[in-house]
């Protein structure tokens, strides 16, 4: 715990342990949400899974970048996840996606 406290900058346990919450909440909705959002616009899981399994993982992707930083938000954590998710973009070269350089 205490290197990822170090990576992370993080403090004080109470704040990782809310950060590994936040996490888990985000992981949970994003993936609940994403079959009624297919079905929403018209994917039905009658596709062959080969078809629809890559798009409802595509679908749930923006979902849960979305709620990370809400329930991020939500918990008090809005400034690491804001962080977080800036050098995700960054890592996966959509840094362009950003207006700021930070």
């Amino acid at each position: 715990m205490k290197r990822l406290k170090e990576k992370w900058n993080i403090t004080t346990n109470w704040q990782l342990t809310v950060i590994f919450i936040v996490f888990a909440i985000t992981g949970s909705t994003a993936a609940k949400i994403a079959g009624p959002v297919t079905e929403a616009v018209g994917i039905s899981n009658n596709l062959a899974w080969y078809i629809y399994w890559p798009i409802r993982i595509l679908m749930v992707f923006p979902l849960y970048q979305v709620f990370l930083v809400f329930f991020g938000w939500l918990f008090g954590e809005f400034q690491f996840f804001w962080n977080f998710e800036k050098k995700m973009i960054r890592s996966m070269r959509l840094g362009f996606l950003l207006k700021d350089d930070n």
